[in-house]
């Protein structure tokens, strides 16, 4: 899918924005983790307009990251679905305990059967599982154990983060790094786990695979899945800029 969005001059776009976007199932394709090129240089080109594009996932700050580097967006990421984000190779913000994380995913492993970690990149705030165990009885053990801990499924993974940690609150920190108004984000998403980004950001955009409960938190939806999806957005947005 070749975007309209690539006709858009520099001279369209009056006043910086910052796009918090997610990657799984946002700018990837098939399933299995391949980014799809067309949404990337979508984005690199917003970035090279003066705009931030920074990814907010649920996959390691250090993926994101390096997604960055190498895709030229804004060299930032926020990453574990909140918890950690990184700034530099060696330069992490760490907002999640992993400890308490580690200590919720022993009770619930002790409690139903079929609890397995999933072969990720290594986290810093965060332990993800694979989806095999009923979610809904996961997070009624924690309930009952009073393990201040979330549980949280981002379609590629179950996630346990320390409470009140979630894409929102990571994105929030940058935010208030970085000085930016609400006002000026749009996000980008498909998930649950993306639906508290939703809610710090003016603007957002929920993908055609999106379930209904996420479309419903969308200020925006698209019509077409993942990178496609993106590219839609965007030609749908590169129009509005000027005026939000």
């Amino acid at each position: 899918m070749r975007s309209k969005y690539y006709s858009v001059k520099k001279t369209d776009f009056v006043k910086k924005r910052t796009f918090a976007v997610d990657i799984d199932g946002t700018i990837t394709e098939n399933g299995g983790g391949r980014i799809h090129l067309d949404a990337l240089e979508a984005l690199r080109r917003l970035t090279n307009m003066g705009h931030d594009v920074i990814f907010v996932t649920g996959r390691s700050s250090v993926e994101g990251f390096l997604l960055s580097v190498f895709g030229g967006t804004t060299k930032i990421a926020v990453g574990e679905n909140g918890g950690c984000i990184t700034l530099d190779s060696n330069d992490h913000i760490l907002l999640g305990n992993i400890e308490e994380c580690k200590n919720a995913f022993q009770v619930i492993k002790n409690s139903i059967d079929n609890v397995k970690e999933k072969t990720v990149f290594p986290r810093m705030t965060e332990v993800v599982l694979q989806r095999t165990f009923d979610l809904d009885q996961a997070r009624e053990i924690i309930s009952e154990n009073d393990l201040n801990v979330g549980l949280s499924d981002s379609q590629y993974a179950y996630h346990i983060n320390s409470s009140g940690i979630d894409k929102g609150t990571g994105f929030s920190e940058i935010m208030k790094k970085l000085s930016i108004l609400r006002d000026d984000v749009i996000a980008i998403g498909d998930s649950a786990t993306d639906i508290p980004l939703f809610k710090v950001a003016k603007t957002s955009v929920a993908l055609g695979n999106a379930s209904e409960q996420v479309k419903s938190e969308a200020t925006m939806t698209v019509s077409s899945n993942a990178g496609d999806g993106v590219l839609e957005a965007l030609d749908k947005l590169a129009p509005k800029l000027s005026e939000m």
